[in-house]
C-alpha cells in the first residue's frame, strides 16, 4: 500500500511534528545498470501479507506476540519466549486485519478494528491463551482510541471515545477484564493530544480554537483545566512525556523558531526551559523516554534516513551492542518488557522487508525470530536513492529516486509518485509498490514538495493555499529535472498517488495535460468544495485551520474552484484509472464519482474500481492484488515498452 495516505486525521492536522529529509545530490543515478536485470517477480510477492510482522513482548517478558496470515487476514499469535514451537493463534478475524495492538497486561492483549474501512475503531480484548475475546467498546458509529497503556496498572487502560459527542473525544478508564468504563476527563471543547503523567492521570491537552491552539493543564488528576498559553496553529508545542517528578514535562516545539526542537517545559511559567536537542537542518520528530532509568535516552529526527541522537551512556552502549548483534545500524526497537531488559528489534532497509530479533540486554545476544518477507531477494530489488532539485522559485526539494535494476538510467518510463497527506512526507525504506514498479521497468520519483513535514515552519507554510499551484509546480519541476537529466522518456511519464497524491494526480492531468501519458488516482480529492463538506464529524474543529491552509469555501471560492480538477475535467485528455473505497470517511466516494462521470461524458478513457468493503485505501489482501494487477496492466498499456508512440512533449 502507499506509504502515505493520510488526509489527515487529527494528529496530522495538529502538526504532530515529523522529521524531514535533507537529501543528497542526484547525479549518481546509473549504478543499478551494472547489476544483472532481475526476473519479473510475481505481483503477489510484493503485496501479500508478511509472513510474520508486528512483534511485541509481554510486560513480564515471558511471551512474544506477532501477526501472521490466517484465512487471508493477519491475526495475532502468541508464543513463549525461546519457544517458537509453542506459538498459537489467539484471534480469528476474517473480515479485516486488526489494526494496532499491544499487551495491556501479562495475560491480555488489546487490538483495534473497524468495519469495512469506516474508521470507527472498536477496542477488542483477548487473553494470551486465545480465550475471552470481546468487544470492549460495542457502540455503533463511535470511534475509540487507545491513549495510554497504564504500565503500572494491569487491569486498566485509558482510551478516548466520541460517544457523548461525535465531534469530541472524552477520556475513559477502561477495565480490560470487565469492560467497565469510567470517564476521567471530559473534553473541554475541541481538545486532542491528551497529556497523561506517569501515574496515569490526565493532566492536559491541546485545544483548537479557530485558527489558534491552547495548551490546557491541571496540577492534579481532577479539577478544571487552565489555559497555559495560546499560539497560532502555525506554531506547535507538542507534548511528549512528563519528567520523572510529574511536575514538568518534555515537548517538541517550534514556538519562536523555524525548526522544531526538543525542550523541557515548565507549566508554572508556561515556557520552554532547557534545550535538549536541535538540528539546524530538520525538525526534531520526537523523544524516547526510559521508564526504568527515568530519563530521556534518545531524540529522533530525519534527514535522508531516520536518525537518532543518543543522550545517555546506556543508550549509546546499547545502540552499539545491538548494531553489532544484528549487523546493521538501521534498526528500530519496536517493543520492550517492563524492565526494559528484553527487546524486540527490527532491521530495515530500502531493499528488505526487515528481520526481527529478540534481544536480551543482560546477555547481549540477538536471536532471530523471523523475516517479514523472506521470499524477497535483496539482489533483485532496487536502491532508493536520496535526490534533490530546485523548484522554479528557488526552493530545494528533496526526494527519492528508484531506478530499475540492470537497466541504463536513460530514457526510462517513469512513474511520478507524490505522497499523501499532504502535510506528511516520503521516507527512505522498503516500499512494496515502489519496488514493484521498479521491477516492472519503471523509474519511480517521490518528492517532498513544499508543505511536506519536517523541513521547518517556513517550508510548511509555503504550501498554504497552494493546492494545484506551487505544490503542483514542485511535482512538475521534479519531472522536468528527470527529463533534463536524460533519465525520463518524455513520452512515457505517468503520475500516480493516493489521497492527496490522488489529488496531485488529477491536478497534474488537469493543469499540465501534455506532461503525462496517463494517471492513476487512488482515493483522491477531486472537488475542494464537496471534499470539505463530507469530512468526519470529529474533524470539524479543524476546519478553520484547513480553511487557512487550503482555502475557505466562501472567502476563497474562486481559488478553490480554480484548483478543483472535477470542475475542469474538460482539460484532461490522458487516460485515467481511479480506485476508491466505498466506505472512505476521509475522501468520500463522491469525489471519485464526480471525476469519473465528468470524463465519461466527454469520452475520455477512464477506468473505475470501487471496493464495497474498503475505506481510505485497500487493506484486504485480495483487493490489493486486484488493484495492482489493474494498475500494472494500465501502465503497461500507456507507458510500457509496447505502448503506442506519442508525440514528443
Amino acid at each position: 500500500m502507499p506509504r502515505q495516505l493520510s488526509l489527515w486525521g487529527p494528529l496530522a492536522l495538529s502538526l504532530a511534528l515529523l522529521a524531514a529529509c535533507s537529501g543528497g545530490a542526484g547525479k549518481k543515478t546509473d549504478e543499478s545498470a551494472t547489476a544483472a536485470k532481475p526476473r519479473e517477480i510475481p505481483l503477489e510477492d510484493f503485496f501479500k501479507n508478511p509472513e510474520r510482522t508486528r512483534y511485541r513482548i509481554s510486560p513480564d517478558g515471558k511471551y512474544i506476540s506477532y501477526m501472521a496470515p490466517w484465512q487471508n487476514r493477519l491475526n495475532i499469535y502468541v508464543q513463549a519466549v525461546g519457544s517458537q514451537d509453542s506459538a498459537r493463534r489467539v484471534t480469528a478475524e476474517t473480515e479485516r486485519d486488526p489494526g494496532s495492538y499491544f499487551w495491556a497486561s501479562p495475560d491480555v492483549l488489546l487490538y483495534e478494528n473497524d468495519f469495512g474501512g469506516d474508521e470507527n475503531f472498536h477496542i477488542f480484548a483477548v487473553k494470551a491463551d486465545g480465550s475471552g475475546t470481546r468487544d470492549l467498546t460495542p457502540f455503533p458509529k463511535v470511534r475509540a482510541e487507545i491513549e495510554d497503556d497504564l504500565r503500572d496498572d494491569d487491569e486498566h487502560v485509558l482510551i478516548s471515545m466520541n460517544q457523548r459527542n461525535p465531534e469530541e473525544f472524552d477520556v475513559y478508564k477502561l477495565n480490560i477484564y470487565t469492560g467497565k468504563l469510567t470517564m476521567v476527563a471530559q473534553n473541554p471543547g475541541a481538545a486532542e493530544a491528551w497529556m497523561i503523567d506517569h501515574a496515569g492521570n490526565v493532566r492536559g491537552c491541546t485545544q483548537k480554537e479557530g485558527v489558534n491552539s491552547n495548551m490546557l493543564y491541571r496540577d492534579g488528576a481532577t479539577g478544571p483545566f487552565r489555559k497555559l498559553f495560546t499560539t497560532s496553529f502555525k506554531e506547535s508545542v507538542a507534548f511528549q512525556t512528563f519528567a520523572p517528578d510529574n511536575k514538568t514535562f518534555y515537548v517538541v516545539s517550534n514556538r519562536g523558531r523555524d525548526k522544531a526542537a526538543a525542550f523541557a517545559f515548565d507549566p508554572a511559567t508556561a515556557k520552554e526551559t532547557t534545550l535538549i536537542y536541535e538540528n539546524p537542518d530538520v525538525d526534531v520528530a520526537g523523544i524516547g523516554y526510559s521508564h526504568r532509568d527515568k530519563a530521556i535516552e534518545v531524540v529522533y529526527y530525519e534527514t535522508d534516513k531516520e536518525r537518532a541522537h543518543l543522550i545517555t551512556d546506556r543508550a549509546k552502549q546499547l545502540d552499539k551492542a545491538i548494531t553489532e548483534a544484528v549487523g546493521t545500524e538501521d534498526f528500530w526497537v519496536v517493543s520492550n518488557d517492563k524492565a526494559e531488559d528484553k527487546l524486540i528489534v527490527q532491521t530495515y532497509s530500502d531493499r528488505s522487508g526487515g528481520t526481527i530479533y529478540y534481544y536480551d540486554c543482560t546477555t547481549g545476544k540477538a536471536d532471530k525470530l523471523a523475516e517479514r518477507m523472506p521470499w524477497m531477494k535483496t539482489e533483485e530489488l532496487a536502491q532508493m536513492k536520496p535526490i534533490q532539485y530546485q523548484s522554479r522559485d528557488g526552493l530545494t526539494i528533496h526526494g527519492y529516486l528508484t531506478l530499475p535494476v540492470g537497466v541504463e538510467a536513460k530514457n526510462l518510463p517513469v512513474v511520478v509518485n507524490p505522497h499523501g497527506g499532504p502535510w506528511a512526507r516520503d521516507s527512505w525504506g522498503f516500499n512494496s509498490e515502489v519496488q514493484f514498479l521498479a521491477n516492472r521497468g519503471y523509474a519511480v520519483l517521490q518528492m517532498n514538495f513544499r508543505g511536506s513535514t519536517g523541513y521547518g515552519r517556513q517550508f510548511w507554510e509555503s504550501s498554504f493555499k497552494q493546492w494545484g499551484k506551487k505544490m503542483q509546480d514542485d511535482v512538475t519541476d521534479g519531472v522536468e529535472w528527470l527529463k533534463k537529466e536524460g533519465i525520463a522518456d518524455p513520452n512515457r511519464i505517468a503520475i500516480y498517488g493516493g489521497s492527496y497524491g490522488g489529488y496531485a494526480t488529477l491536478a497534474g492531468l488537469t493543469y499540465t495535460p501534455d506532461l503525462y501519458a496517463c494517471g492513476v488516482d487512488y482515493v483522491g480529492v477531486s472537488n475542494m468544495f464537496t471534499f470539505m463538506k463530507t469530512i468526519p464529524p470529529y474533524w470539524k474543529p479543524f476546519l478553520p485551520m484547513l480553511y487557512e491552509m487550503a482555502g475557505d469555501p466562501v472567502k476563497d471560492s474562486a481559488l478553490l474552484a480554480e484548483v478543483s480538477p472535477a470542475l475542469h475535467a474538460d482539460k484532461i485528455k490522458a487516460p485515467l484509472f481511479v480506485a476508491q473505497g466505498k466506505n472512505d470517511p476521509r475522501v468520500n466516494i463522491a469525489e471519485s464519482d464526480q471525476i469519473v462521470n465528468n470524463l465519461k461524458k466527454r469520452g475520455v478513457a477512464v477506468q473505475y474500481m470501487v471496493k464495497d468493503n474498503e475505506g481510505h485505501g485497500f487493506h484486504n489482501e485480495e483487493n490489493r492484488f486486484e488493484f495492482y494487477r489493474a494498475m500494472e496492466k494500465f501502465l503497461a498499456e500507456h507507458i510500457g515498452p509496447k505502448a503506442p508512440a506519442v508525440a514528443a512533449k
